[in-house]
């Protein structure tokens, strides 16, 4: 009986939940429109735990989605799962944030590519077939009309992630199909942390460190015109 603590805030959805054997035995998630993980984060994990009637010493590994996604984000949910691994003595195993969504849809045939927001037009996709395996790697980059068009010449492309929404008016080819409503979730998290947990893949708790894809840049607050 293998119990995982999964912990999910790449994104604005912060996304708490607790898996035995890799079903969800409880969740907490909250999606309002802004970052709330340092409010929100420590309080659903005791309501989880809560819930389920479970003890911190018997949980066996503590996920983590490592990004990419916002610096905010990764960087709350990271240092959670990392004290909480170091606190109750147990292992750190961490996901890729777009695997995580990639599993949220299931389809026949065809191409998924989720897509987090990075800004302006510039997203982090990547492309996975029908069996959630990764064909294309994880990229930063800027979309325009000829995006992915490799993939939308030969099959149907889903579309999913806060991303894919600001995409809809530039991909219009007939082959685009665009998934609403759907955020890196805890929820997704519970299968596939169990099957890192199975082959003991392990994180180095001391030295993890999440996966931002680009170096984070502070934006400088516009000076204020003197009055007078």
């Amino acid at each position: 009986m293998v119990i995982i603590l999964n912990i999910e805030t790449a994104t604005k959805n912060c996304s708490v939940s607790l898996a035995r054997n890799g079903e969800i035995i409880a969740i907490r998630e909250l999606n309002n429109g802004n970052y709330s993980h340092a409010e929100v984060l420590h309080p659903f994990i005791t309501d989880i735990l809560k819930e389920a009637q479970v003890n911190s010493n018997e949980i066996d590994a503590i996920a983590v989605s490592k990004g990419p996604g916002s610096y905010t984000g990764l960087r709350i949910g990271v240092s959670a799962a990392k004290g909480l691994c170091f606190a109750f003595g147990k292992p750190l195993i961490a996901l890729k944030t777009l695997t995580s969504l990639a599993n949220a849809i299931s389809i026949d045939t065809g191409f998924v590519v989720p897509m987090i927001d990075a800004r302006r037009m510039e997203v982090y996709a990547a492309v996975f077939d029908e069996n959630c395996k990764e064909v294309r790697e994880i990229k930063a980059e800027i979309i325009d009309s000829n995006s992915f068009s490799d993939y939308l010449e030969i099959n149907k492309v889903y579309f999913l992630g806060d991303g894919a929404a600001k995409c809809k008016d530039i991909i219009t080819h007939k082959n685009a199909i665009f998934i609403d409503d759907k955020f890196p979730s805890s929820r997704e998290m519970a299968v596939l942390s169990y099957n890192k947990f199975k082959k003991n893949d392990i994180e180095d708790v001391a030295y993890f460190e999440p996966f931002y894809l680009k170096d984070f840049v502070a934006i400088p607050e516009k000076k204020k015109k003197p009055t007078f």
